[in-house]
């Protein structure tokens, strides 16, 4: 498979998922322009082979401008990755409005901006992929966690209205859903939990750990490779669906 002449955006692609996402795109020939709010962290990672966009996805004037930019440097999005998101657990009764608000115009608000953007010019072409970071959250209620379980639910809801609406065009839009995933969120999270309960840093990376059904820490490459996959020769009738990266969660 070649995506030689493709030009792919990827929101937060200046680490873990995204990066990964970005870089087997580059890999596979795509022109890839990765966004993030710390222009330093997206240059350290480009290479020369990435292009780094500095964009906030919770204003829509960066959104907006930001896309308007990549497109007119090198074409039309035509692999669009919302994938900027906050993972952060917080029990119903001790969240505020602006943990909410927050979470919802990072992850929601910001999928909406960015997809809404890079359709204007995927319109143009006779070729699309638009592929949401999710969670397995967005599938499941997640314990602890039901603002941000709500945020990628909402998501995987956007991605099946705009599947449906787009039946018999050549684009498709699908949700990745992975579990728990071997990057820096992991050791903020583990942190949190030693914080929220008292547990030593071994036991509370065994409890992330463990609710991964395999036992083990997701690798971002395995996102990735679903990512690849979504962007394949026979992929068009793969459209609104929540594809579970999760070593077995049903």
């Amino acid at each position: 498979m070649t995506l030689a002449g493709k030009h792919a955006l990827v929101t937060g692609g200046g680490t873990g998922i995204g990066l990964a996402i970005a870089r087997a795109l580059a890999e596979r020939g795509a022109v890839v322009t990765i966004t993030g709010r710390r222009r330093a962290v997206l240059e350290k990672v480009a290479d020369g082979i990435l292009h780094p966009l500095e964009m906030d996805v919770r204003e829509e004037a960066s959104v907006v401008e930001g896309i308007a930019g990549a497109v007119a440097a090198r074409g039309p999005v035509q692999i669009c990755v919302p994938n900027a998101g906050i993972a952060e657990g917080r029990a119903l009764h001790k969240t505020d409005m602006t943990f909410w608000r927050d979470m919802m115009a990072t992850n929601l608000d910001g999928a909406f901006l960015t997809i809404r953007e890079c359709l204007a010019s995927m319109h143009q072409t006779d070729w699309g992929r638009v592929i949401a970071v999710s969670s397995i959250a967005g599938v499941r209620g997640l314990k602890g966690a039901p603002c941000y379980s709500a945020s990628k639910h909402a998501m995987i809801g956007l991605i099946r209205a705009l599947a449906a609406d787009y039946l018999g065009k050549p684009y498709t839009f699908n949700a990745l859903c992975p579990a728990y995933v071997d990057t820096n969120i992991v050791p903020q999270n583990i942190d949190r939990i030693m914080a929220r309960t008292g547990m030593s840093e071994d036991d509370a990376r065994k409890v992330m750990v463990g609710a991964n059904p395999h036992g083990r820490l997701i690798a971002p490459a395995e996102v990735a490779e679903a990512a690849l996959w979504l962007c394949g020769d026979n992929s068009g009738s793969i459209n609104g669906q929540a594809v579970q990266i999760a070593g077995g969660e049903m």
